[in-house]
């Protein structure tokens, strides 16, 4: 069905956006996401729009001023076809706005660092980038919705209800996740967020997990436009199991720490991560949102744990924590 409505609606958005798109904007601005690093570069990443809008949350307002708000993060102004430049690295925005340079790294950095871009005829900005510590003992990929961040991934109306009507002021994360991964943190491990939600998103997630008290963290988020052969580009899997990929090549040197809920079956998908990556994964945590794991999130978690990774797994991560 997704591949039918793929066929139907792609020479559309193509259309529309020909339209949409056919004189280029006098000025651009960059939304900035939080970039990472390989052994050999930093990775920036950001996405060039015709304006940033950005909420302005009020504690108590209406579901209807929250929807409203919501909505208006997915109505972007994408702008194709812009030289971005760093230093002497340039790339050009894809059909979509997004853009991603590879920059030479810096041997002497580690921790939070700042690189400056500047797009074609536009804005200039900074864009901040997370290189680990050099003994990083460890690495940690992490799952947002009803992981660390309280959603109803495991049911559609009740996710979809509490994704359009709450604001930044109103979600809930979840203290035991915001403990699990301070420690993390202060043992100076990486850490890194992977999200079905849309790029649309990162400002706002960002901004509930510093409320939170959340360690920063660079994301991992994904484009929900469509494709010719999908009506939504990817798969929640496909999606989480390339972003495992990509991280685990980043930190050849690490074993990792894979977090996740049995909402949206992410046993099945770090299963499958563990057998693409013999002997890298160190641990593996869910939570168990809502009536708990199924037959098929059991089997998995025993077939993870079949392979010799300690699996934790519970309505919440207070057995961690305590074990530690």
């Amino acid at each position: 069905m997704k591949a039918i409505l793929a066929k139907i609606f792609h020479p559309v958005e193509r259309l529309f956006d020909g339209m949409r798109r056919k004189k280029r904007p006098d000025s651009v601005v960059i939304d900035p996401y939080l970039g990472f690093a390989t052994p050999e570069h930093i990775v920036l990443r950001g996405r060039v729009l015709k304006k940033l809008k950005r909420t302005n949350p009020v504690l108590d307002a209406s579901w209807i001023t929250n929807l409203r708000q919501m909505v208006s993060l997915f109505l972007t102004d994408e702008v194709a076809g812009v030289t971005i430049t760093a230093g002497e690295v340039t790339g050009i925005t894809d059909e979509e706005g997004y853009f991603t340079l590879n920059l030479p790294r810096d041997p002497a950095w580690e921790g939070w660092q700042t690189v400056h871009v500047c797009a074609e005829n536009g804005d200039d900005t900074d864009l901040a980038v997370f290189v680990p510590p050099n003994d990083a003992p460890y690495a940690v990929v992490s799952d947002i919705d009803d992981t660390v961040m309280e959603t109803g991934a495991y049911s559609i109306f009740r996710n979809l209800w509490t994704s359009l009507t709450g604001s930044a002021l109103s979600r809930h994360i979840y203290p035991d996740a915001v403990e699990l991964m301070q420690r993390f943190a202060d043992e100076k491990a990486p850490i890194y967020f992977v999200s079905s939600s849309p790029w649309n998103l990162h400002h706002f997630l960002q901004r509930i997990f510093t409320r939170a008290g959340l360690p920063r963290a660079p994301m991992f988020l994904r484009d929900l436009g469509l494709s010719d052969k999908q009506f939504i580009s990817g798969t929640h899997g496909n999606h989480k199991g390339s972003a495992i990929d990509t991280l685990i090549a980043a930190h050849p040197e690490l074993e990792f720490v894979l977090i996740g809920d049995t909402g949206q079956h992410d046993p099945r998908v770090y299963l499958d991560a563990a057998k693409r990556h013999p002997g890298r994964i160190r641990q593996v945590i869910f939570r168990e949102p809502g009536k708990g794991a199924d037959k098929r999130d059991l089997a998995d978690i025993e077939a993870i744990q079949s392979l010799g990774i300690p699996v934790a797994h519970g309505p919440d991560f207070r057995p961690v924590l305590d074990a530690d």
